[in-house]
């Protein structure tokens, strides 16, 4: 496994596998892996011939208030980690890469990105859309994979690649949780010990608004135990985020954004 911080070196690389009739997948992460990130990269290995994970902080979804600063990084940690699990590439380009001087091309996103964190955090899905066009393009993979622990993303994404009509196939993968359910992910290091006990409540109260809980009762409840506040508990459809019709036939998805302390907690379970 080798690291190209370019998207010379990155596309001469690809060229090769494409030359020798390989097929390459892309794991997109900002770094500070964890289980769930390497999940990713062992189904990425399973449907694929070459696996590329990149690791790049993006600058553009974060608002000025937000914790781009503070965002973990690790990235020897991560590449030894991505070495363990078998990638064949990792690209980690700096900001001036992605967006050199001079840089004004963005993409507007509606639809699927307008509610829940769209409402929240109003610059964030522009951001993430123009960062992943940009990651698509640079390493043309046959397919791109993404944790379900971000769900309203992969819903974006998915809406992005079918509206630009995209070369590519995005593919969602399950989220990983800890034994007492809370998901993975890399923000989960800013808990206190206390907050970290609290945490898990709120996989548990989403999953019996899942089961038919009423989202409004729910949010009381992890006010209850704990959380500081409540952004939203929503159940929406799973593919188009509009409000959920129960007994429509669709499928559904409950989604959540809480505040322990300081730090933001998201996480969604699949309807009953």
């Amino acid at each position: 496994m080798k690291t190209v911080r370019t998207i010379a070196e990155l596309r001469q690389q690809i060229a090769d596998w494409r030359a020798a009739g390989q097929s390459v997948a892309l794991v997109p992460t900002m770094g500070a892996l964890h289980a769930g990130h390497i999940a990713l990269v062992g189904a990425a290995l399973a449907l694929a011939d070459r696996a590329v994970v990149s690791i790049f902080v993006n600058p553009t979804q974060f608002a000025p208030n937000e914790d781009l600063a503070r965002y973990p990084r690790d990235e020897a940690g991560d590449v030894a980690k991505l070495a363990g699990a078998g990638a064949h590439l990792v690209w980690a380009p700096t900001v001036s890469e992605m967006y050199p001087e001079g840089f004004a091309t963005r993409i507007v996103v509606e639809g699927a990105a307008l509610p829940l964190e769209g409402a929240f955090r109003p610059h964030h899905f522009g951001g993430v859309a123009t960062v992943v066009c940009k990651l698509l393009s640079a390493v043309t993979p046959d397919l791109a994979l993404f944790g379900e622990k971000d769900f309203q993303q992969l819903a974006v994404i998915r809406q992005m690649v079918r509206d630009l009509a995209l070369p590519v196939t995005i593919r969602g993968i399950a989220t990983v949780r800890e034994d007492d359910g809370l998901a993975l992910s890399s923000r989960n290091a800013y808990l206190s010990a206390d907050e970290r006990y609290i945490a898990p409540m709120l996989y548990k109260v989403i999953s019996e608004v899942a089961r038919g809980r009423d989202p409004a009762e729910a949010s009381e409840a992890l006010l209850a135990a704990g959380f500081t506040k409540v952004d939203y508990v929503e159940v929406r459809d799973a593919e188009t985020l509009v409000p959920f019709v129960r007994g429509s036939g669709r499928p559904g998805r409950v989604l959540a954004a809480v505040w322990l302390g300081k730090t933001r907690l998201i996480d969604n379970v699949a309807t009953g």
